[in-house]
């Protein structure tokens, strides 16, 4: 099953990497006035934290909103279409060395890919004034989550590493969810991690659930997204490379870091910017 799921996730690294590549070319004479340093530094530190499970989408709206590095309608293409290629290798590195239960893993993968496509043919048509007030809610949400772990309110004590019945249903149906709102830029690592633990998973089992379910979604999520123009060519292609450094150094080099105090300053970081993206959707 392992061998299958990295046969798919390398099909999806090829197709994405082909398109999103060829489009880069297309357009290298008109691409958009960014900072490659400040937005490479981006790209590594978002990738570095979002392996150690912080996540990324919040963080890096933040930051490319401080720096002024894209539109706010631009923030939902940019923030998939970067994190692409470094998230499909996470989810190899996580799908090989944690077992997890072949159809939960696949269904629940697979259901994130289809929201994923849904939603992104909605988002990459919405105006400047939807998105911030998407982003703005989706950054109040995703510091909500933070919080939470960081006050141990959400807690895993399970050990089962699959479900069934029921409990796969909605968990499939979550997934699905989850996936559409991704590709509004509301990360799916803290509430996936939520739904895992309630319903009896392992804490481990949550880590290819989560980066799998991005390496099926954001694939064909990102595409779309590239389709229609709607993201930062030279902020995605700057942030994706040393993105991929990044996963390699956090994963087989540091692997943990003391993250309570970083997710802390994190959570203050994402409300502010909630709060400038909702005050720009009111002037509107």
């Amino acid at each position: 099953m392992v061998t299958f799921i990295w046969i798919i996730l390398g099909i999806l690294t090829c197709w994405f990497s082909i398109t999103f590549v060829m489009d880069f070319l297309k357009h290298k004479d008109n691409l958009e006035k960014v900072s490659w340093l400040k937005t490479g530094l981006i790209g590594f530190f978002v990738n570095f934290i979002d392996v150690l499970g912080i996540g990324a989408f919040a963080p890096q709206t933040a930051l490319l909103k401080f720096t002024g590095q894209t539109e706010d309608k631009l923030l939902p293409g940019t923030l998939n279409v970067a994190n692409t290629i470094p998230v499909l290798i996470q989810a190899i590195i996580f799908i090989t060395v944690i077992k997890v239960e072949p159809i939960t893993l696949i269904t629940m993968l697979l259901s994130a890919a289809v929201g994923a496509v849904w939603g992104a043919g909605i988002v990459s048509r919405l105006k400047v004034d939807h998105v911030r007030l998407i982003m703005g809610i989706a950054l109040i949400i995703t510091a909500g989550f933070m919080v939470a772990v960081n006050m141990e309110w959400i807690k895993g004590g399970g050990t089962a590493i699959g479900l069934s019945g029921y409990k796969l249903v909605f968990a499939i149906a979550v997934n699905f969810l989850l996936g559409a709102l991704m590709t509004a830029g509301i990360g799916l690592y803290a509430p996936c991690m939520a739904m895992v633990f309630s319903l009896g998973l392992s804490p481990q089992v949550a880590f290819p659930i989560m980066m799998g379910s991005c390496a099926f979604l954001m694939p064909p999520a990102s595409i779309k997204f590239i389709k229609e123009g709607a993201y930062n060519r030279k902020a995605a292609f700057s942030m994706a490379i040393p993105g991929i450094v990044a996963v390699f150094i956090a994963a087989f080099i540091v692997k943990s870091l003391p993250l309570e105090s970083l997710r802390w300053l994190v959570i203050v970081v994402i409300l502010y910017t909630a709060i400038l993206l909702l005050r720009a959707f009111k002037r509107s």
